[in-house]
This record gives structure tokens, C-alpha cells and sequence, in this order.
């Protein structure tokens, strides 16, 4: 019986990731391809998710057995803000679809993405799996947070009334290459390669918004995938799982932008503007729930991983999602 995976978003930095995984472990390994199975990049292009036909045609043609289902519309903090029904109601639609699709095809096993901005504003530190309904999310992304939410109440529904196998995971903040570094949009890793690379091409100075104290997890998009692939083959629980480094491995953004510094080898003038917002000091989640069910698994030290993006970057930059690059 052959296994057919679907990956909506797949062309994304995460579905990227889990392709890159798939095809460069070895076969029939932990997170390697395994016999009979077929993986399935599915890019917006070949059917709008928001549409329900469009998504019903989508499973019709592929028949898939497993999904992981990264597709969504995302943006960075402005776009967030100022779209607030937008990103409510398209990503509900598209999760509903996929969902819904996933149900009546009879799949045996769906595991959709969500993010750490689910989690309430005002919440105890870590962040761990307990705590996502306790209170409402942060009021600068509740449109997305809220759709992003939904997918679990929806998760146990479906497996309350139908048995179905449907879960989530929760990764804290990803990066990698085949990211977006659009400068209006982009996250911070990827903003500051990108903005980097353009001061040394201009030479121009490079300067990093806020103090640069503020602490992050960041997870490489390869560890990541290998930590989806386990979840689609091992995991069985309705309940989301946080995929994260440790919370003793928290980096602060003056050491991300140092190492990006040093991966481009800029060597012009490098600052902080301070009377930049710095946004949340720290907002660590925890990551016991996945070390005690996955064994032993390693990360990709944050330096090796970032070198890694940022080589690609420069290699691939003509057909990266840079955006409208402003003229020196």
C-alpha cells in the first residue's frame, strides 16, 4: 500500500526544508524517504485554498493518504496589523478547507502548522502546549492568532465526532534558506541578511533596529522538517507539539546580526539605532514535551545553521523572495 504526502505551502521555507530532508537522508532512515511513499510540494498555483473546490480538486488528483499542511497567509507585524479580517478570515477559510478536504478523503493523518503568536498575551513563562487558550493573543496579530487557534479547537472536534487522526505543531521562529526577505515583510533573520547584503553591495552602513538585546529561538527550517517528518511517522495525539531548540538556547538579535555580519563579511559600519522599539525581551517556549516523545535528536548549532542560509542567500539571490529592493 503506498503512502502519498501532501504538503500544502510546499514550496515555502518550510516545505522547502522538509523536501531538502526528504531527499538528502538516507532511504528508509529515521527522517529519510521511505519504500512506497510519494511526497507531494504542493505551491499555491495548483489551487487556491481558500476556495473549497479548488481545494476538494487539489485531493481528488493527489489521493494523499498524510498531510502536513503549512499553507497560510502570512505577513510580517505591519501587514498583521493593519489586515487584521483579512488574515482572520482567509486563513480560517484555508484551514477549514484543507481540514475539511483531509476528513472526507479519508486521510490517516493531517498535521497543521500553527505558530507561537497563538499563544495569550499575557501568559507564564515557558510557553508550553497547556497554555494556548488561556486568555487572548497579542492584540498587534489577533486576526492570524485566532485562525491559527481555531485549528486546534477544530483538531479535537474532528476527533471527537470521527476519529480522525488530525494534529499541530507550534515551531517558535524559523529561518533557513528559501526564506522571504522582502524588507517590508520579512522576519528578522532573513530582514537582516537581506539588509546586510545591501549595505556591502552599497557600501553603505548597516544598521539593526533597536537595541539588539532582545532574546529569540530561532530553529533551523532543516532541523525543523526532520522534526515534522517524526511528528507524520511517530506522533499520534491530537494534543500540538512545540518544535523548538531548549530555552537555554535563546540568542539575542545583537548575536544574530554579529554572526550575519560576519557570514557576509561586511566589514563597514555596523550599529544599532536605539530609538528603535525593541518589541518583547524574551518570550522563551519550552521544548520538554518533544525531547521526552523524540529520544535523542540533535540541533544544528544556531552559527553552522545560519551560515548555511545565509550561503544560500548570496548564491540564490537573483531568485530569492526579495521583494522591492530600495536604490541606493
Amino acid at each position: 500500500m503506498s503512502t502519498v504526502i501532501l504538503v500544502t505551502g510546499g514550496t515555502g521555507l518550510v516545505g522547502k526544508a522538509i523536501e531538502y530532508v526528504i531527499e538528502n537522508e538516507p532511504v528508509g532512515s529515521r527522517f529519510g524517504k521511505r519504500p512506497n511513499e510519494k511526497w507531494i510540494f504542493a505551491a499555491s498555483s495548483e489551487g487556491d485554498l481558500r476556495d473549497p473546490e479548488q481545494t476538494r480538486k487539489l485531493f481528488e488528483k493527489y489521493q494523499p493518504t498524510h498531510v502536513i499542511h503549512l499553507a497560510a497567509l502570512v505577513g510580517g507585524l505591519f501587514k498583521n496589523m493593519k489586515y487584521k479580517l483579512t488574515f482572520l478570515r482567509e486563513n480560517i477559510l484555508i484551514n477549514d478547507n484543507v481540514l475539511h478536504a483531509s476528513y472526507e478523503h479519508k486521510t490517516q493523518k493531517l498535521i497543521s502548522c500553527l505558530s507561537t503568536c497563538v499563544f495569550p498575551d499575557k501568559v507564564e513563562y515557558p510557553l508550553t502546549e497547556l497554555n494556548i487558550h488561556n486568555g487572548p493573543p497579542h492584540e498587534s496579530n489577533f486576526g492570524y492568532a485566532h485562525a491559527k487557534r481555531m485549528v486546534d479547537v477544530q483538531n479535537h472536534a474532528y476527533k471527537e465526532e470521527f476519529g480522525c487522526n488530525f494534529t499541530s505543531a507550534i515551531p517558535t521562529n524559523v529561518f533557513g534558506p528559501h526564506d522571504n526577505y522582502d524588507l517590508e515583510d520579512s522576519h528578522v533573520i532573513p530582514g537582516l541578511i537581506h539588509k546586510c547584503y545591501l549595505a556591502k553591495q552599497n557600501n553603505t552602513p548597516f544598521v539593526v533596529s533597536g537595541t539588539g538585546k532582545p532574546l529569540r529561538q530561532f530553529i533551523y527550517s532543516r532541523d525543523l522538517a526532520k522534526l515534522f517528518i517524526w511528528q507524520l511517522r511517530e506522533y499520534d495525539d491530537v494534543e500540538p507539539v512545540i518544535l523548538s531548540v531548549g530555552e537555554d538556547e535563546e540568542v539575542s538579535i545583537k548575536e544574530v546580526a554579529d554572526a550575519i555580519v560576519k557570514a557576509v563579511g561586511f566589514q563597514g559600519s555596523y550599529t544599532f539605532d536605539t530609538s528603535r522599539a525593541d518589541g518583547q525581551y524574551r518570550k522563551p517556549a519550552s521544548n520538554k514535551k518533544l525531547l521526552s516523545l523524540i529520544g535523542d535528536f540533535k540541533f544544528t548549532p544556531f552559527e553552522e545553521a545560519l551560515n548555511e542560509s545565509v550561503k544560500w542567500f548570496l548564491e540564490n539571490y537573483d531568485n530569492a523572495r526579495i521583494g522591492k529592493v530600495p536604490t541606493a
